[in-house]
Order: C-alpha cells, then sequence, then structure tokens
C-alpha cells in the first residue's frame, strides 16, 4: 500500500489558512483521493485540551520553554493517534499548523532558539512533512484579519497570540522565511495577498505536483 502523503499548512495569524484548507478539501474530493484535515494544536481529545490551556489570552503565565513542552506532548499524541496511522492507510494527511509553527514561534519568536526545539524533536522522532507550505503577508494585514475575526466569531478568550505587538508577529514571518532559507526542497513561502482564488491558484501546483 502507498503511504499518503503529509502536507503542513503555515503562516502568521490571519494569513488565511482556514479558507485554503476548505479549497484543498474541496479538490481532494474531486479528485476522489482519501484525505483527512486535522490541525495543531487540537487535533486529537487531549490536543483540545492543551489547546484550551496554550491559547487562553487568561490563562497562567508561563515560561517560553513550558509553553514549547505543551506543543510538543500536542505533537507526539497527534502524530501517534492521527497523523501516522492516516499516512500508513494511504490517506493524504493537511494539517493546519505542525511543528515548524513551534520552532517559528516558540524558538525564534520567544527566542528559545532553533537548536533546543530541534534536539527534543529528534528525541520525540517528529516526523517531518513531505511538504510545507507558508502562506505570507504583512503581519499588519494578518493581525488586523485575525482580532476581526476573534472579535466576529466571539473567540477573543482564545487569542492569546493575536494579543501579541506586531514586533512579536515580525519576528514570526522572520522565522518563517529563515526555515523557508534552510529547507527549501521542503518549505514553500506562498504569497498570500489578493483574493482567497489567486491565492490558491499559487497553492495548489505545489501540491498537486507533490500527489
Amino acid at each position: 500500500m502507498t503511504t499518503g502523503k503529509f502536507i503542513t499548512l503555515e503562516g502568521i495569524e490571519g494569513s488565511g489558512k482556514s479558507l485554503q484548507l476548505s479549497a484543498l478539501e474541496e479538490e481532494f474530493t474531486r479528485m476522489e483521493v482519501p484525505y483527512l484535515v486535522t490541525l495543531e494544536p487540537g487535533g486529537t481529545r487531549f490536543g483540545r485540551e492543551v489547546r484550551n490551556v496554550l491559547l487562553q489570552t487568561r490563562g497562567a503565565p508561563r515560561e517560553p520553554l513550558s509553553e514549547l513542552l505543551l506543543y510538543l506532548a500536542d505533537r507526539y499524541q497527534h502524530l501517534k493517534e492521527i497523523v501516522e496511522p492516516a499516512l500508513q492507510k494511504g490517506t493524504h494527511v493537511v494539517s493546519d499548523r505542525y511543528h515548524d509553527a513551534t520552532v517559528v514561534y516558540q524558538g525564534y519568536a520567544r527566542g528559545i532558539g532553533f537548536r533546543l526545539v530541534e534536539q527534543l524533536a529528534e528525541l520525540l522522532n517528529i516526523r517531518r512533512p513531505d511538504l510545507t507550505l507558508v502562506l505570507d503577508i504583512d503581519p499588519k494585514v494578518g493581525l488586523g484579519r485575525a482580532r476581526a475575526r476573534n472579535s466576529s466569531e466571539n473567540t477573543e478568550e482564545l487569542g492569546r497570540f493575536e494579543a501579541e505587538d506586531l514586533a512579536f508577529h515580525e519576528r514570526v514571518r522572520e522565522g518563517y522565511r529563515l526555515l523557508a532559507g534552510q529547507e527549501p526542497e521542503r518549505v514553500v513561502m506562498v504569497d498570500g495577498r489578493g483574493s482567497p482564488e489567486e491565492v490558491f491558484q499559487r497553492l495548489w501546483p505545489l501540491v498537486r505536483g507533490l500527489l
């Protein structure tokens, strides 16, 4: 049996990942290929409990390393329970965020460093995706979108990262660009400007080429 492909979508807050995931679902359905869409944090029952801890704006303060370990706990459970079994069955898996988000948000923007994050990932045998697509937009635009979305959906209580200042999100964007420079064969920056349809036209050929 052919192993499925593991694709991850990344980007700063408000980059448009949810819209592109929906478009990918429609295309996979049209092609009649087996697929699974999931997310981090929160792709498992355990993960949903961890997600509430991680994203609560009124949650208890924590050290960056404590935050990192919570994300890794969520990821390990997600891999063992959801991602790896699906891939072994030949199902393509698309995840809204994955390990690169941790490398960038905690490793780079929080100042822990890429090296420690990757050392822990190696110890846990964290699988690398086959393809990582980073939707790249101006942090001012993305942050404005994310805060407006949270307000309209009344989900501000889960907006811990949306509450960070602009400088934090600029570091996140810089971190993704550094990753793309280090692993250009896997991590691809996709211009997130324009309509959702225009962005998908840039994104889909990369996914189709992998499949």
